[in-house]
């Protein structure tokens, strides 16, 4: 059974047809990025899967059942973290996680795992407020894993850190690959990090895939990384004179 599937899904908002027939699936463990220029439609689908947007018509399946039917048991299976995360300057690390886990009937003792997992021991009684931005998003990245969630969303999870930052995310990201116990779908617009956490790739604009698989699959000859891929794809590089096109 497919870990996520979506059959003809079509969205729109007003006169904007956001997603239009767009259809995919993800097999367990598998690491996903979802990739698209600035109103591609990658925003919409994500949030459709993330039970936070209804489709107009088609099908969104998590683990086989879909959201309307289904929805206390499939938010206890999903993780998120949004690009711009908020959390109370006024806890501690420690404390702030403790509160998260209480939400899933969780202990301390699931507080110090994610600890452990995201490097903040040295910041455990450091409040918040204090935490440099590169600290802020394990945190974000930690509250999204401590239910030990089947299928985690990452919006664009590195954006605005400096290059060792990222990398520190980048490496308890692949800890996590290796369990394969987790489905990933990454939205970001630095394409190393696509070419280097995920699986698969899906190229969205205009609100339709343009072009999905493998890596390797992906690249020839005219295209021999995926900023190549995507700029012959779509006309549009990802960063454009230091903007960021998503």
């Amino acid at each position: 059974m497919f870990q996520i599937e979506v059959k003809d899904v079509y969205k729109s908002f007003k006169d904007v047809h956001a997603v239009k027939g767009i259809s995919f699936a993800i097999h367990p463990g598998e690491f996903v990025a979802l990739l698209g220029p600035n109103g591609a439609g990658k925003t919409t689908m994500v949030e459709m899967m993330e039970g936070l947007k209804k489709p107009d018509s088609g099908e969104i399946l998590l683990q086989g059942k879909n959201w309307q039917k289904n929805e206390k048991e499939l938010r206890s299976i999903i993780g998120l973290s949004l690009q711009e995360t908020r959390f109370s300057d006024k806890l501690t690390v420690f404390e702030t996680l403790r509160l998260f886990a209480s939400f899933f009937r969780l202990g301390e003792e699931r507080a110090n795992e994610i600890i452990e997992l995201t490097g903040l021991d040295s910041k455990r009684k450091s409040m918040v407020g204090t935490l440099s931005g590169g600290q802020r998003q394990r945190l974000a990245l930690g509250v999204a894993l401590l239910n030990t969630p089947q299928i985690l969303f990452l919006d664009e999870p590195t954006t605005g850190l400096d290059p060792n930052s990222r990398l520190d995310l980048w490496n308890i990201l692949k800890e996590l690959k290796d369990s394969r116990e987790t489905t990933l779908i990454l939205t970001t617009h630095y394409m190393e990090e696509a070419e280097s956490l995920c699986d698969h790739i899906i190229i969205i604009d205009e609100g339709e895939i343009l072009k999905e698989g493998k890596l390797e699959e992906l690249l020839d000859e005219n295209s021999r990384n995926l900023d190549e891929l995507f700029i012959s794809l779509t006309g549009k590089a990802l960063r454009e004179n230091g903007n960021v096109m998503l």
